[in-house]
């Protein structure tokens, strides 16, 4: 699969697979497990107070000698202190999303950092492009958590993507099992980014409850709200069914984040309340049925995705 492949020859990885930075997911033993099965594993950075980030940069340098990085989401408030730590502890890899990365193009590039960001439509794409990005996430309408409104799906975002620019793409949004690799591949990506599927592993930072809610959810599970604040996809429960009948009464803004409050991905990801967190997953929660290790689950990935590329070497015309 690596052969030749830019993604895998820009971060140095032996597959192109990479493990979104979750909040409240993907913390240090995720992130380097990953990266010590061939992969590049990411700390999720949007649910760290600056001392905990860079505590988990340090155990991971601890825990794997692989390539591995961080996703820092653009509106985090202490993101000043957050780039100044990773620059101190030498983390070579950083993808960035929620807002624009305008500002910190000059600033990886000053400290020889490879920068990716997460887009949702072609725009967005040519810019980071134009920006001198070393790649892109193109991140379709069916990932969980923070999502754009475009609402535009993997199936269709993936190769206009790879048609309007020459850096590599990396494909995000419905991706669980090789099948879906080879589907992205296929496309034009030159690598997947998996975010839920790795968020129900032995290694992620998940609440064992929340991480049981998704291997029960089926395949019309999770909904997009919220599009007026930020669009977040996650698991129907009692604070969705509150935040649905507000926007069919025609809410506001101000009476949407009031019922959102604060801590609400934590409460649900990392804390396990069912009923009034927010359990953000991806729509490929269907497809989600056990919680593997991390070396299991690389091991399936690829098996699947062997037996899908060879089943395609089969003309069908």
């Amino acid at each position: 699969m690596a052969t030749g492949n830019r993604i895998s020859e820009l971060f140095g990885i032996q597959y192109p697979i990479i493990q979104a930075g979750m909040v409240w997911c993907s913390g240090w033993r995720l992130a380097s497990a990953v990266s010590n099965e061939g992969g590049l594993g990411l700390i999720g950075a949007g649910s760290m107070y600056p001392d905990v980030f860079r505590e988990h940069l340090v155990k991971c340098k601890k825990a794997t000698s692989k390539p591995y990085g961080v996703n820092i989401p653009l509106l985090y408030p202490d993101i000043d202190e957050l780039m100044g730590i990773l620059v101190e502890e030498g983390v070579e890899i950083v993808f960035t999303s929620a807002g624009s990365p305008a500002k910190w193009a000059p600033f990886m590039k000053e400290h020889g950092i490879i920068h990716v960001h997460v887009v949702p439509n072609v725009r967005l794409a040519q810019k980071c492009e134009s920006l001198g990005l070393e790649a892109v996430v193109c991140e379709g309408f069916e990932a969980g958590g923070h999502n754009g409104k475009d609402e535009i799906t993997s199936m269709v975002l993936i190769p206009q993507v790879a048609d309007a620019v020459s850096i590599p793409v990396i494909a995000a949004g419905g991706i669980a099992d090789g099948r879906g690799i080879a589907a992205a591949l296929a496309l034009g990506a030159d690598a997947v980014q998996i975010g839920s599927r790795f968020a129900v592993t032995k290694e992620s930072s998940a609440h064992p409850a929340f991480k049981q809610a998704v291997i029960q959810a089926d395949d019309t599970a999770t909904m997009l709200v919220m599009k007026q604040l930020v669009p977040v996809r996650l698991i129907r429960n009692a604070f969705y069914e509150r935040v649905a009948k507000a926007e069919r009464d025609c809410a506001d803004t101000q009476i949407l984040a009031d019922i959102l409050g604060r801590g609400r991905a934590k409460k649900g990801i990392f804390e396990g309340d069912l009923d009034e967190g927010e359990l953000e997953i991806g729509q490929n929660a269907g497809l989600i049925h056990d919680e593997p290790t991390v070396s299991e689950l690389f091991g399936r990935l690829l098996d699947e995705y062997r037996q899908t590329a060879a089943s395609l070497n089969t003309a069908m015309f």
